[in-house]
């Protein structure tokens, strides 16, 4: 027996901070974010990588419905199919990260869904009324394409499931960032670390340099945010563009430049402090990359360098649940071939169904209510124990063949 082997139809462009530098990324996100709000794409973008993911499968490319994916930029990949699935699941798993296992790229593939399914809802009443293309079915206007949907819940549950395995305390990209400036400094114990930031990366910037004993100083254009996020590690904080009067080192984690005056930037330069920028694009002023020379790290320098390793115990533990949830995702995608005939048939028995207890009925006028409930009720019973055994079949038809037994069989 062949074997049908479905259309995964999932394609994943992916730019990342190992191939593509920074700059590059950010022109390829801006082109990406145009088209990712519709239901056929979703964007995921962190300070290493920028990746789009589509749904291409039962589209009419000539009746105009697909809209163009963006241009990769040299370094780019263009994965298909298993490959796109896999890719998923292993960032999710945190096996392609710096930090091995990190639980920030977990975060922000949930909060990419969560934002995907608000946006869908947001734009729901403006697809429907729009007439730009036909939904595909199971879809609904504005919503993200269930291949896409359950791609993403099986890589959430696989990033659960492979932390559930983690040795050791987890690690985030702002202790490799310390590593760094440790390695120039020695230990930071008792020495003033200047972050850059009041975002989420500056947060565990700020707590890891506290549980190093280090001094944290917090800057921000925001002042209040400065303020609470120093209070919750007991440190200070100081004007924007400026800098303490010691310094161990700084790291940078802001959108947008890190803008310096004059004589804050002397002192940087006199300081001698290691300067980490973990902003993409970088926030660091270029004119100071020539003059701090080897003392300054970009992110992408980071995303370059030797990742964490895993034991080898706990890798093939984690591949043998990236084969099981792409082996799950290609039999969901292989099910849904027989979903018409699925349909079609149980909206035939139902007729039928419904007609004859109608006839029925009709011939037996005296039948108090309760009576023709029980009838009614029973046809139903009836009919779904009738249909188990075929449905099912056809739920777990891989080969095609009971879906061409069903259509010859009930004339779908």
């Amino acid at each position: 027996m062949n074997v049908r082997q479905p259309s995964l139809g999932i394609v994943a462009l992916v730019v990342h901070a190992r191939h593509v530098p920074s700059e590059v990324r950010e022109r390829f996100a801006e082109a990406a974010r145009h088209i990712a709000d519709d239901s056929r794409m979703i964007l995921v973008r962190t300070c290493h990588r920028v990746e789009l993911y589509a749904a291409t499968d039962g589209l009419d490319c000539e009746a105009g419905w697909w809209l163009p994916l963006p241009e990769l930029p040299a370094g780019g990949r263009r994965l298909e199919g298993h490959e796109a699935i896999r890719h998923l699941f292993t960032v999710a798993a945190g096996l392609d990260s710096v930090v091995v296992g990190e639980d920030q790229i977990l975060h922000q593939l949930r909060d990419c869904l969560s934002e995907r399914h608000l946006a869908g809802l947001e734009t729901t009443e403006e697809a429907c009324s729009s007439g730009h293309r036909p939904t595909l079915p199971d879809e609904q206007p504005g919503e993200l394409a269930p291949v896409l949907n359950r791609l993403f819940q099986l890589a959430l549950h696989v990033g659960r499931q492979s932390r559930s395995w983690r040795e050791g305390p987890p690690r985030s990209l702002a202790d490799v960032a310390l590593d760094r400036i440790e390695t120039v400094t020695g230990a930071l114990a008792e020495r003033p670390i200047l972050v850059v930031g009041a975002g989420q990366l500056s947060r565990l910037t700020a707590l890891a340099a506290a549980r190093r004993g280090a001094r944290v100083v917090v800057t921000n254009r925001t002042p209040e945010r400065a303020a609470a996020l120093a209070a919750d590690v007991d440190g200070a904080t100081i004007d924007f563009g400026t800098l303490p009067d010691a310094l161990a080192g700084v790291i940078a984690a802001i959108a947008g430049p890190w803008e310096l005056g004059l004589d804050a930037e002397k002192t940087l330069l006199e300081s001698g402090a290691p300067v980490v920028d973990l902003s993409s694009p970088p926030s660091v002023s270029g004119t100071l990359l020539d003059p701090l020379g080897p003392r300054f790290v970009s992110v992408d320098d980071i995303a370059r360098g030797p990742a964490d390793a895993v034991r080898e115990r706990v890798r093939r533990r984690i591949e043998r649940l990236l084969d099981e949830a792409d082996a799950e995702l290609t039999s969901w995608i292989g099910g849904r071939g027989a979903v018409p005939a699925i349909q079609a048939l149980t909206v035939q028995a139902e007729s039928r169904r419904a007609s004859e207890v109608e006839r029925l009925l009709r011939q037996l006028p005296h039948l108090a209510d309760r009576d023709r409930e029980l009838v009614d009720q029973m046809s139903r019973r009836l009919v779904a124990g009738l249909l188990h055994a075929p449905l099912a079949s056809l739920r777990d038809d891989q080969s095609g063949e009971s879906d061409r037994a069903a259509r010859g069989l009930f004339a779908l």
